[in-house]
């Protein structure tokens, strides 16, 4: 074997152990993702609605 084929295959493992590692933070950062996003969503569907919280 050559040392670009070595470094090919280090190179290969190497990026799917970043991609496991990616994949679980974003499993472990979803919901609470998801919850501020929907409360900042919802912030702004009430913050332009004028029937909402009185007349402005």
């Amino acid at each position: 074997m050559s040392k670009n084929t070595i470094f090919t295959i280090l190179a290969i493992i190497g990026g799917i152990v970043v991609a496991i590692w990616a994949l679980k933070l974003a499993a472990k950062l979803f919901v609470p993702l998801l919850v501020i996003g929907a409360g900042v969503a919802i912030y702004l569907a009430v913050k332009d609605n004028k029937r909402i919280g009185g007349p402005r």
